[in-house]
């Protein structure tokens, strides 16, 4: 089990992938919004998306967890 975490502070854009899907090592799963900048946030590993933490619009804080690969 790999937890995917913001990599900075920021709301979250789009949600690029779903609960169930499954995702490459390198592959987005979200992608935030901070100072008018996009940020990808991709996965570390290869899996199944197993829980997504986080909806469209919430906000993060630099290493609040955005999903769980299993």
């Amino acid at each position: 089990m790999t937890e995917i975490k913001a990599s900075m502070a920021g709301s979250v854009w789009k949600l690029v992938a779903n609960e169930g899907d499954q995702v490459s090592d390198g592959q987005d799963i979200a992608i935030l919004e901070s100072m008018k900048m996009e940020i990808p946030i991709p996965t570390e590993t290869t899996g199944t998306v197993k829980e997504l933490k986080v909806s469209e619009g919430d906000f993060v804080n630099e290493g609040d967890v955005i999903a769980i690969i299993e």
